[in-house]
């Protein structure tokens, strides 16, 4: 038996439902979000990429081609080049500083996602790091499509988060979503069925951290 990421998210389809479907998601595609909420999840998801860029240093680490050490070197560079440097444009429009963001404590649940995928990394392979990472790198983009397929969803001015979806449903984003399934179709294809109730359970754990990271953000807990 092959399997494939879509094994993945069939084995753990409870949390992945809860997850793309949060109340956080829906408000936001709705325009009904708190915009202190929005704000509060903005400033952690600042300190989520931070640490999103160490886990692709690990990954270089980790990789044992040199196709893969070009991979993970393309994600640190485009998230320390890019995206952060976006995400610190994107959160002057929201009326927060780079030296309020430079200051900033870590929620919890930001502190138990992140460790959690640099401790998996750590302690096991490159597959085992992209299966941690894998539910930000995919979720993020099945996020944008669920809500586009949405009759709820409001697009354009009237939605003052209309900005975070166009984000996520871009051609450059969604092609580096399909890229990573492809990579984790080919690994996964390998493995065998204790190796892959290893990997699911990895799987639903960070999925089940990433419904707190939306909970923290709603919630707009420390």
């Amino acid at each position: 038996m092959t399997y494939q990421f879509e094994d993945l998210r069939k084995a753990c389809r409870t949390e992945w439902r809860d997850y793309i479907e949060h109340s956080f998601v829906k408000q936001l595609g709705d325009a009904s979000l708190a915009p202190e909420a929005f704000q509060h999840y903005l400033k952690q998801d600042y300190l989520f990429l931070i640490q999103f860029a160490r886990a692709f240093a690990l990954a270089a680490y980790k990789s044992p081609t040199l196709l893969d050490l070009r991979q993970a070197k393309e994600g640190l560079q485009a998230i320390v080049d890019v995206e952060l440097d976006l995400h610190i444009s994107y959160c002057k429009e929201w009326g927060i500083s780079e030296a309020e963001l430079a200051n900033l404590p870590e929620a919890r649940a930001t502190l138990a996602y992140t460790r959690y995928v640099l401790d998996t990394g750590n302690r096991g392979d490159l597959l085992d790091l992209h299966v941690a990472l894998s539910p930000c790198m995919v979720g993020y983009g099945e996020i944008a499509n669920w809500l586009n397929k949405r009759a709820e969803t409001i697009r354009g001015d009237k939605n003052p988060y209309d900005a975070w979806i166009a984000m996520y449903e871009s051609d450059e984003f969604q092609q580096a979503m399909h890229a990573e399934i492809q990579w984790l179709d080919e690994r996964l294809a390998d493995v065998s069925p204790a190796r892959f109730e290893q990997l699911t359970r990895i799987f639903s754990d960070a999925t089940r951290l990433e419904i707190d990271f939306w909970e923290m953000g709603l919630k707009q807990s420390d």
